[in-house]
């Protein structure tokens, strides 16, 4: 293991004394076939990754074989030069045979590689990389979104969403080290071509001078050993680019890039046929090869045929697995119901509130959504479901929506430069900004600059920044619609998670004395008003000692609602002390009356303009108390709170009834006021 992590660096310190220290041309050839070697691995991994980060390390490979080449360049040159054109086998071998003794067709051949190199293939592959890492840039913020989604939809765990935000980071660096990277492939055929004409020039003064040879003598030897050095630096060099450019325009795929042409190519049989035929009608122009020609179309045509027969006697894919059109997908009912699938909480922003989403860009909105639903469980005994986010373009920039099992429930505004001051009351000045109203409870509100924050917290105005706002609304409309977003499975889940500390008390009770179905409508109806669902054993202890009585959820509600007195107590007179709107007593006596009981469970039927009355009544009898108490408590017999809390929540749904029972001994109860309707 210790070998393998200094091998890489080893490797480069030679490199560098290549550079310095004069070889022998035996050692220069080894050097040149090492060469050759490492740039055709790094063609066949090229060819054969499947996306181009199985080869992230590609971009400082670029830079360490350039080295490598432009070190055997200055060595090379150096034996050239100082040893009469003599500069190993290698060199040699590559400037006759290539050349063919001909020196003017090896220069041509030289040039046009280089061009080949540096135009065609490198200057391809440095746009593609600079446009694939710009590209990648862009769309790093809309695939942190998707993983965010996924992961609060509960598609992944916390493990594939780190690894998938690792993977787009890596892509990002991937490209922009590749734009980079690109540029040493450049640099290398330039000072290729410098190299070539320095030893053509240097060598032949240095031939003609020490070595009393004719010009032409020496111009055969030096441009022999020079255009032979300068090719086997440039095959390499050729490897190394075309596998820079394969890999930046590979696209992500199952297959390696053989399969992917192999598959891709003959996957219409036709084509092939119809080049073929194509190609018959070439032959027929005068002065074309015909003999050519026809071998190629016959092939061609051949291939085609045995190709589309070939895939007419394949085994027949399933349809499951073939990419089929909508209409065609659709065609299978069962397909179909995907489309029924809803979540149970959605939120959807306009693109200017996205930065306070993406935590590319430093948004915290998934942090804070996962401490409120810590905080909510804490405080309700409830786990709020995951919640996707969707960015929506049609709607309003700095909008944002909440939606219930596909259906909207509430909507905001915010500017996300700004921050929303709300004057509490306690401030007479009026300061600059923009009216507006807060969305979580409606109250008159002026969205201010970062420069007037400061003066609106100096005149008692309470300022809160644009994602507090969002997340003060979300949390209102979860505890208001709390009840509606708990299923059986969750309260299944809850049990599971009781039987850990109290089995026993789970298993005699659920479902033997009271179903799944029924506990989970006891719990809607606490979470209706609010109450805490925390305490879990005392809920069903209550519910084994009266569901032997009565079968009525309502009714039941109502004992569990006796036994969480402490609780109750503790959200609605924390202080000790609890100020209350009573009920006449006439008017309780005529709502029990009024009570109807079925095999179904009960209810109150009171005549409309007696409704009215009530109505009418408790409304202004809430307004003048309102003005003493910010959220007065009605208080009525234990056998009324239910029917009159019924009678009332169409009308005003925010009102808290309470029952005498559902209160600790020593609050001390103030009443405010008295509702009555005669």
């Amino acid at each position: 293991m210790k070998f393998k992590s200094s091998i890489v660096s080893v490797f480069i310190v030679l490199v560098v004394f290549l550079i310095i220290i004069p070889l022998n041309p035996v050692f220069l050839d080894l050097m040149f076939i090492i060469n050759i070697t490492i740039s055709l691995a790094i063609f066949l991994i090229s060819m054969f990754i499947k996306e181009a980060l199985e080869f992230s390390v590609f971009p400082s490979i670029l830079l360490i074989t350039t080295l490598f080449r432009v070190a055997l360049n200055i060595s090379s040159t150096r034996l050239i030069l100082g040893n009469g054109g003599e500069a190993g086998a290698v060199i040699k071998t590559f400037g006759e045979f290539v050349i063919g003794g001909n020196v003017v067709v090896g220069i041509i051949i030289f040039i046009i590689l280089v061009i080949v190199q540096f135009i065609v293939i490198t200057k391809g592959s440095e746009r593609v990389a600079e446009v694939a890492a710009r590209f990648t840039l862009d769309a790093m913020p809309g695939k942190q979104m998707a993983i965010d989604a996924d992961l609060n939809s509960g598609l992944i765990n916390e493990e594939t969403a780190r690894y998938r935000r690792l993977k787009i980071q890596r892509e990002a660096d991937f490209y922009g080290a590749m734009d980079g990277g690109s540029k040493f492939v450049k640099g290398d055929a330039i000072i290729s071509i410098i190299t070539v004409f320095i030893n053509i020039i240097a060598g032949t003064i240095i031939g003609i001078v020490q070595g009393g040879e004719t010009i032409t003598e020496v111009m055969q030897k030096y441009t022999i050993a020079t255009v032979g050095d300068g090719l086997v630096s440039q095959f390499p060099a050729l490897l190394v680019s075309t596998a820079t450019g394969m890999i930046v325009t590979r696209a992500a795929s199952e297959n390696s890039l053989s399969e992917d042409l192999s598959n891709q190519f003959t996957a219409n049989p036709k084509i092939f046929s119809i080049v073929g035929f194509v190609l018959l009608f070439l032959a027929l122009i005068p002065g074309f090869p015909k003999f050519q020609i026809i071998i190629i179309s016959v092939v061609l045509i051949f291939g085609g045929v045995v190709l589309k027969k070939r895939q007419e006697i394949e085994t027949v894919v399933p349809e499951a697995e073939l990419p089929v059109s909508e209409t065609s997908f659709y065609k299978n009912t069962e397909n179909i119901y995907t489309l029924l699938n809803i979540e149970p909480i959605e939120m959807e922003f306009g693109y200017s509130l996205l930065p306070l989403i993406d935590e590319s860009k430093g948004g915290s909105f998934i942090d804070r959504v996962v401490m409120l639903r810590r905080q909510f469980a804490t405080d309700i005994g409830m786990v709020i479901p995951s919640v996707r986010l969707r960015d929506n373009a049609s709607i309003n920039p700095n909008q944002y929506i909440m939606k219930l099992k596909g259906e909207e429930v509430a909507k905001g505004e915010v500017l996300i430069n700004h921050y929303l001051a709300m004057n509490t009351g306690e401030s007479d000045e009026e300061i600059e900004g923009i009216d507006t109203t807060e969305p979580a409870f409606g109250l008159s509100a002026k969205w201010v600059t970062e420069e007037i924050r400061d003066t609106a917290l100096m005149s008692g105005y309470t300022v809160i920044d644009p994602l507090s706002v969002i997340l003060t609304h979300f949390s209102e409309i979860i505890k208001k619609h709390a009840y509606e977003l708990l299923s059986r499975q969750d309260v299944s889940s809850l049990l599971d998670n009781l039987k850990k500390s109290n089995k026993s008390v789970v298993e005699d009770i659920v479902p033997t004395i009271i179903s799944i179905g029924d506990l989970q409508k006891v719990l809607s109806n606490l979470l209706m008003e609010q109450i805490p669902i925390k305490d879990l054993t005392t809920i069903l202890e209550t519910l084994a000692d009266y569901a032997g009585t009565t079968k009525d959820v309502e009714i039941l509600t109502e004992y569990v609602r006796q036994a969480l007195k402490r609780t109750i107590t503790r959200k609605f007179a924390s202080d000790g002390k609890l100020k209350v709107i009573t009920l006449n007593p006439d008017l309780e006596n005529l709502i029990l009356t009024s009570v109807k009981k079925t095999d179904h469970g009960s209810y109150c039927m009171v005549e409309p303009d007696v409704l009215q009355k009530i109505i009418i009544a408790h409304t202004k009898e809430m307004e003048r108390i309102s003005e003493v108490v910010m959220d007065p408590v009605i208080l009525a017999s234990p056998i009324v709170r239910l029917y009159y809390k019924k009678l009332i929540e169409q009308f005003a749904p925010d009102s808290v009834v309470l029952s005498y029972n559902e209160i600790e001994s020593t609050v001390q109860i103030q009443s405010l006021g008295l509702i009555s309707i005669t």
